[in-house]
């Protein structure tokens, strides 16, 4: 199995940026696509953004596509979530999965997750 670790900060005002880190451990974490998924108070699980395990090929929710960019560096075995121009509606709990059909929006496609992270935009 795959275990996924979070970091990066989760405040900021609307407008500003943030960025986190999904560290992965197992033998076959380059294998996988690794998604970003949020969930907000209330909410289902909204898909955010994947990456597959090239990187080369990468799929964003039309909530975000122009301000959140994902990437992974294979050899640290990390994928990135870069928050750009974020508002008050981006503000929920952001967990990276692995995901088991590329990079699907899909959210009960993905396998294995992180702790979670809250992210809180205030305007």
């Amino acid at each position: 199995q795959v275990h996924l670790v979070e970091a990066g900060r989760g405040s900021v005002q609307a407008g500003g940026s943030l960025r986190h880190s999904c560290t992965g451990s197992g033998v076959f974490f380059t294998t996988y696509g690794i998604g970003w998924i949020r969930q907000a108070p209330g909410k289902a699980r909204e898909f955010v953004s994947a990456i597959d395990w090239t990187g080369g090929v990468t799929n964003y929710a039309n909530s975000v596509k122009g301000r959140f960019t994902i990437s992974r560096d294979n050899a640290k075995t990390i994928v990135y979530l870069q928050m750009n121009g974020l508002n008050p509606e981006d503000t929920a709990v952001y967990y990276c999965a692995t995901s088991t059909l590329g990079v699907t929006q899909d959210v009960v496609r993905y396998a294995y997750w992180g702790q979670g992270t809250q992210v809180t935009v205030s305007s």
